[in-house]
């Protein structure tokens, strides 16, 4: 099943609308006959590469899924179906599939004659497909909120400076996590400061996600470098933004969220934009800044992981990595659980998620 687990790994980022998944095949001795994994949407599923690699040794063998077979016909078979005409004797799975579309494969597998056994090492195959299942169970993409900070949490100079706080090894890996996500998200505030690209880079065959700008008045220009074709990019706008300077931009108009202090709108509605992206199949996203929109997403309760890149450095002021999230008490607080600590050259990575995501 750790085989199975790591083959998944592999399509993180590259399978959306659909999950990833690993599998291995045994033949009737034990012995590993074949392997595969969900490569991309549309394409043959996990079982179906094993298979065929398997051939007829997977007749009177086990087979070996992160994710209960599917039972259903899409752009592909029902993998419980392909089981079944393989010939094999057992199959065992890490996590049932939630999806009532898909969900009933071990069902189907029992009828059939097969024996089936399901959880195992079903911690380690949910944290590798979390981005998904979170996605069927909210009915939303996940959200990873990244950011790279001074241990006294400022991700910029009072002058507006911040390349670099991090390190060249923090920036790779925020590559790596650019690679395994659908989206990428930023607001005006870092277009206008960083005029950031977003696409990913030094990652040999990695799916480029969709840049996600969110301009509720349309002030990017046509110029800006998000903008080239490296990758696909959604510009999110007001309904009344004034987007004639973008011919040829592809750009969602969402409501706002309500009105800010002095009456006028106060951004747009993170729910609203979650919901737009699943619709185009976004099932993760890498939410990049800045501190306003982060605390829009704080507000919206739609922070599922926090990967902080925090650098050896003090700077005393300048702007924090979290502006206003609608906590006022410290009673309200978002408190989390961290998941992994880790050193990536003098910097420190923190991943945290939600005391209340952890427990459910």
């Amino acid at each position: 099943m750790r085989r199975a687990i790591a083959l998944s790994a592999r399509a993180l980022g590259a399978t959306a609308p659909n999950p990833v998944v690993g599998a291995v095949v045994l033949d009737a001795s034990g012995a590993v006959a074949g392997e595969g994994w969900h490569q991309r949407a549309g394409g043959p599923h996990a079982e179906v590469h094993a298979l065929r690699a398997a051939g007829d040794r997977a007749r009177g063998g086990t087979a070996v899924v992160t994710l209960e077979p599917c039972n259903h016909t899409g752009r592909t078979g029902p993998c419980a179906q392909a089981l079944i005409e393989a010939g094999v004797a057992r199959v065992v799975f890490a996590v049932a599939d939630p999806s009532p579309n898909a969900a009933g494969g071990g069902a189907t597998l029992r009828a059939a004659g097969i024996e089936v056994e399901s959880g195992l090492l079903a911690a380690e195959a949910e944290d590798v497909n979390i981005a998904w299942l979170t996605s069927v169970r909210r009915g939303r993409p996940y959200v990873r909120w990244k950011y790279a900070a001074t241990l006294d949490g400022r991700i910029a100079a009072a002058d507006g400076t911040s390349r670099w706080i991090s390190s060249a090894e923090s920036r790779a890996d925020v590559h790596r996590l650019r690679a395994e996500a659908d989206a990428v998200v930023v607001g005006s505030g870092t277009l206008t400061a960083d005029d950031p690209h977003l696409a990913v880079r030094g990652i040999d065959g990695a799916t480029q996600p969709l840049r996600v700008v969110v301009d509720t008045r349309a002030r990017i220009t046509p110029a800006a470098p998000v903008l080239d074709d490296a990758a696909p990019t959604l510009v999110a706008v007001g309904k009344d933004a004034d987007t004639g300077h973008l011919p040829g931009v592809d750009v969602v108009r969402l409501p706002y969220a309500g009105p800010d202090a002095g009456g006028g709108p106060a951004g747009l509605d993170i729910q609203a934009l979650l919901a737009e992206l699943f619709t185009r199949g976004v099932r993760s996203v890498l939410l990049e800044g800045g501190p306003t929109l982060a605390g829009a997403f704080v507000a919206a309760g739609a922070v599922d992981s926090v990967v902080a890149y925090l650098a050896p450095a003090l700077l005393g002021a300048g702007p924090h990595a979290l502006a206003d999230a609608g906590i006022t008490t410290i009673a309200q607080a978002l408190r989390l659980d961290v998941t992994d600590v880790a050193r990536f050259g003098p910097d420190v990575r923190v991943t945290a998620v939600p005391t209340a995501l952890q427990e459910s």
